[in-house]
């Protein structure tokens, strides 16, 4: 049977959580997040977590290759849209001197 080595991460603002793991063939992503132990060292709830690979969302029944990372998504904390026009009116006031 072959085995995977994969990566399942949990980031922080503050600081990241690798979990290194050897899975069998065919595994999937929530398989990871299971066997990982990330779920229940942060108090997370399964029902409310979104999984990534490598930056892109995925389903947790998404089959693993070899070398993937598992990254846990979090919420975000503020709409990215409006974090631009923030940002966007801070400039201009800079600016113009105001």
């Amino acid at each position: 049977m072959t085995r995977l080595r994969i990566e399942v991460v949990y980031a922080l603002a503050s600081a990241q959580e690798i979990v290194v793991l050897e899975l069998a063939g065919g595994s999937v992503a929530g398989q990871a997040l299971a066997a990982s132990g990330l779920i229940e060292r942060h108090a997370l709830l399964v029902s409310d977590l979104q999984l990534g690979i490598f930056g892109k969302r995925v389903a947790p029944a998404q089959t693993l290759r070899e070398g993937d990372r598992v990254e846990i998504l979090r919420a975000l904390t503020a709409d990215p849209n409006e974090a631009r026009r923030g940002r966007a009116r801070r400039t201009r006031g800079r600016r113009s001197g105001t």
